[in-house]
Parts: C-alpha cells; sequence; structure tokens
C-alpha cells in the first residue's frame, strides 16, 4: 500500500482491508469439515469420538499400547480346570463354589468363577470379604471357623513361599492364566496378607483370543508402529497369548513387580515389548516415560485400573464394553469394543491430516505473498499492483476449489514430519518466487512506463501461473479426479484472463506484455 497523501482514516481502512486479505479465512472452515466428514465416517466404524483432534494424534502414533484383556482378547474368562495340590479335589470344589457364590466382586474372573462352580455341598457362613484390588491382585473372604480364602495372583499370595512351587506353576502358565487358591488362619489386617498362607491348589483360566487381533496387528507392524502390550497378569502368559494373537517378533518380556524404582520402570518402557504384573500406577509411568522419549503414544484400555495411562497418553482408545470411568477419559470408544476398527482409525487420520497439509500450504502461498507484498508496498512509491477482484479469480481457481477437493479424497500416506513445517516447505517457495515477479514487474513497469492496468494484469498472470506449479506439484500422481480438477481450474484462469477482461479489470496483452511474462 502506498500511504502517501492519503488521510489516517483511510491509510487505516486500507491497511485492515490488506490484513483481512491475507487470514487464510477459508483454512478454518476447511478444517472443520475435514474433521466433521472424519467423524461421520469413523461413526460408520462403529467408533465414537469424543475429541475432535485426536484423530490427528492417531494417524502419527508410532507407538501402540495394548491392555491384554479385552483388547488382543476377548476379556470372557473360561475356567478349564482346578488342580489340587495340599487339598482333596472335592474339597478344593467346595471352597471354590463358596467364594463363587459369596463374593461381591464384578470382573470376569469371577464370573468364570461363578459358572463353572455352581454347587455348594457344604456351606460356609462369611464373616468378612476382601474385594479384588489391581494393585494387590488377589481377593479374600473370611469364612466362620474356616479362616480366610485367597484367591489371585501366585507371586502376590504366596510371596516367599512362591520359589517352591515355581516350576509347578510354570508348567501352565504358557497355556493358560494361573491363579491359586490359599488358606490361612491368621487375621487379614489392612488387606495385607500374612506370612502363614497355605497354597491349596491351582486353578486354570483361559481368555479367548480375538479373530481379528492378528490381522490388525498386522497392519501395524507394516505401518512401523511398535507394539506393546502391557498386563497385570504373569508376563510368560502374557507373551504367549501375545504369540498367538499374531505377535511373531521375538518379544522382550518383563516381570515389573522385579523393578524397584521409578527409574528402573522407565529405562524398560524403552527396552522391553511384553510388561506383566504391572500396577495402575506403573501403567502410567510406562506411557509417560514412552512420551518423554519422543514416542506418539496410543493406549487402549477398558478398566478403571487403566485410566491413569489413559489420560497420560497422547491418544486414548477405549472399549464400549469397559468401565464408565475409562470411556469417560479416553478420546476414542470403539462402539461395538472391536480392536479390527483401529486400522480404518488411522487410515481416516491420515487421510485428513495428509489432505490438509496438502491445501494448507495452498492457502499459505497467498498469505505469505500477501502479507510481504503488502508491508513491501508501505515504503515503494508505486499503487499496490492487484485490484481486489482479480485476487479473488487467482484464490478461486488455485486455491479455494482445490482445496476442498484434494482435503477429502482418499489418502493413506504416514504422516511425516511436523504439519507446519511440511505446510511451509510446500508454500514458501512459490510465495517468494510471486513476491520476486512482482517486484520485477512493478519495476519494468517504471522503466517503460506501463499503465497500471498492465502491471496488474501481469501480476495477476504470474501469480496464477506459479500457483498452477505448486498445484500441478501437490496433485502428483495424478489420478482422474486430480487430472480432472487441475485441467478445469486451468481452463477457467486461462479463459478468465482472455474472455472475462471486464470483470476482473483486465486488459489485452501486448507483444511486449506477452515478451515480458513469458521471460519471467
Amino acid at each position: 500500500l502506498n500511504v502517501e497523501n492519503l488521510s489516517l482514516q483511510s491509510a487505516v481502512t486500507k491497511t485492515v482491508a490488506a490484513i483481512i486479505g491475507m487470514i487464510p479465512e477459508g483454512l478454518v472452515l476447511l478444517t472443520s469439515t475435514v474433521l466433521a466428514v472424519s467423524v461421520v465416517r469413523l461413526s460408520k466404524s462403529k467408533v465414537l469420538v469424543q475429541e475432535l483432534y485426536c484423530i490427528e494424534t492417531l494417524a502419527r502414533v508410532d507407538t501402540l499400547c495394548l491392555d491384554k484383556t479385552g483388547t488382543l482378547t476377548e476379556g470372557i474368562m473360561e475356567v478349564k480346570d482346578y488342580i489340587p495340590i495340599n487339598d482333596s479335589d472335592t474339597n478344593m470344589k467346595n471352597i471354590l463354589s463358596n467364594i463363587a457364590k459369596f463374593s461381591e466382586d464384578e470382573n470376569s474372573t469371577i464370573n468364570a468363577i461363578k459358572d463353572y462352580f455352581k454347587d455348594v455341598t457344604n456351606e460356609f457362613v462369611p464373616v468378612k470379604k476382601y474385594a479384588f484390588s489391581s494393585k494387590n491382585k488377589w481377593s479374600a473372604i473370611t469364612f466362620e471357623n474356616q479362616g480366610s480364602y485367597i484367591i489371585g495372583a501366585p507371586e502376590f499370595i504366596l510371596k516367599n513361599n512362591f520359589k517352591k512351587y515355581e516350576n509347578t506353576i510354570n508348567k501352565y502358565t504358557k497355556d493358560y492364566r494361573v491363579l491359586v487358591l490359599a488358606h490361612t488362619q491368621s487375621k487379614i489386617e489392612k488387606e495385607n496378607l500374612p506370612l502363614d498362607t497355605d497354597i491349596i491348589g491351582l486353578l486354570l483360566i483361559t481368555d479367548k483370543i480375538r479373530k481379528e487381533a492378528k490381522d490388525t496387528l498386522e497392519y501395524f507392524y507394516k505401518q512401523d508402529v511398535n507394539i506393546k502390550i502391557i498386563s497385570g497378569d504373569n508376563p510368560i502368559t502374557v507373551s504367549a497369548i501375545a504369540k498367538r494373537a499374531g505377535l511373531t517378533e521375538k518379544l522382550r518380556v518383563i516381570d515389573l513387580s522385579t523393578l524397584n524404582s521409578e527409574e528402573e520402570i522407565q529405562k524398560a518402557a524403552l527396552e522391553y515389548d511384553v510388561f506383566g504384573r504391572v500396577k495402575p500406577e506403573e501403567k502410567h509411568l510406562l506411557i509417560r516415560a514412552l512420551k518423554e522419549a519422543g514416542h506418539n503414544v496410543a493406549m487402549t484400555g477398558d478398566g478403571v485400573n487403566d485410566c491413569l495411562a489413559l489420560k497420560e497418553a497422547d491418544c486414548s482408545i477405549a472399549m464400549a464394553s469397559g468401565s464408565d470411568a475409562a470411556r469417560s477419559v479416553s478420546q476414542l470408544v470403539l462402539l461395538d469394543s472391536n480392536f479390527a476398527s483401529m486400522p480404518s482409525v488411522v487410515a481416516e487420520g491420515r487421510r485428513s491430516i495428509n489432505n490438509l497439509e496438502r491445501s494448507a500450504s495452498l492457502f499459505l502461498v497467498k498469505t505469505i505473498y500477501a502479507g510481504i507484498l503488502a508491508f513491501l508496498f508501505l515504503f515503494i512509491e508505486m499503487s499496490y499492483p492487484f485490484i481486489p477482484i482479480q485476487l479473488t479469480l487467482a484464490s478461486v481457481v488455485t486455491i479455494g476449489i482445490p482445496s476442498f477437493v484434494l482435503a477429502l479424497e482418499p489418502n493413506k500416506e504416514r504422516v511425516k514430519g511436523k504439519f507446519l513445517v511440511n505446510v511451509l516447505k510446500k508454500s514458501a517457495p512459490p510465495a517468494f518466487t510471486i513476491i520476486l515477479n512482482i517486484l520485477l514487474i512493478c519495476l519494468a513497469g517504471q522503466m517503460f512506463s506501463l499503465s497500471y492496468a498492465k502491471i496488474s494484469t501481469l501480476c495477476l498472470t504470474l501469480t496464477g501461473y506459479t500457483s498452477f506449479i505448486l498445484l500441478f506439484k501437490i496433485c502428483r500422481p495424478f489420478n482422474r479426479i486430480r487430472l480432472i480438477l487441475f485441467s478445469t481450474m486451468f481452463y477457467l484462469f486461462i479463459y478468465a484472463i482472455f474472455n472475462l477482461t471486464t470483470l476482473f479489470s483486465i486488459t489485452h496483452f501486448n507483444v511486449f506484455m506477452i515478451f515480458l511474462a513469458f521471460i519471467l
């Protein structure tokens, strides 16, 4: 803008008008539209999007942390057998039947026990009940004149006596989830088990692998996404299930209960693939450690004990069959609790972000050159080289229509780099080329006494031409839609230049203008 001899009011008005012209207002509408379309498409895949921008986050994920139960497996437990060790078969069955009858826990494990052990031959009288805790990994019931019966993870119940039965237990852990039934006559205080706990027998439980788990995990492997399995179960059991689910790579397995500090857990997060005996607060530490190492982390979960980790993850995904707490803190909810929906979610995120990146580069070309030119023409003794209607023509055929078409087409390419950096790499070169062209045209106009109409016509022509070069690069590789789009927009621009001269304030080309345009 040349502000010489302008009143303050006129100068402010023209400056504000120029600034408004620099704002890529269509980009806001485009972004909202693309993300809204993604939400609709994901709903068809039974995915509820609770936070709009998580679509971008999931598209950039390089580490996926899976909770075993309900994700790799169906989450429906089934008792396969029970192995008496220090008691008779009949008595062990009766104890488990009493636990099944009087337990107030509501989880898949106790439900499996209730389904298997239904007939009580000798009913006990319950005195006190200790609910299952993901921290302690056991539940217990104290019966009148019977002492307390505890059921849960072997390492947490047997403690110092675990080594004595380790070989026996390990025979089953590769194929089953193994629980210990134990007894104590001592009082359980503040959920701390006494040391005189005696083993009664083992309970073998299976969890069915999801049919779709193998194909889904293969998809993520092909996309170079690291898979980490996090579970509160025995690490040997978890790794066996992971292999059955399709994790054929050499898995690095660790029992997190053997670690004693946060530093060890943070180090393990980067070095291992399968984590067993993980407490809820340790899941949170694992996710945080991965994020601090520069990874984009997605976490799936379905229980209350997963909430801390879900909130910490870059992208949190809950199963609809899980707890209300897990669903409320998650950004995505799989409404059919089907892990097979994950590839479509990632693909939709990539389509949205890659297409927005391409379209945004078209918008920012105009923003960059319009902003810099507005500043430069504050000091150049010439009028601003565009009439607003001319910029409208260039914007419609090189930005407006192409950006919306390109933003909604399929795109499964991996998201690479940072959004703004990628956009600027594409938009800055054409923007500075346009600026240089316009400055050279203005200089030639002064040297050869060209009229303002001829200068603005040349500026429009070279600006449109340079913008079409960027559109050509963005459209590659061409498919039918992109070819039709580019050809149509280019034809409309040429048609307007030669046939809509009055509407767009364009003058006819003479020999010198053609020569100058060709050189530039």
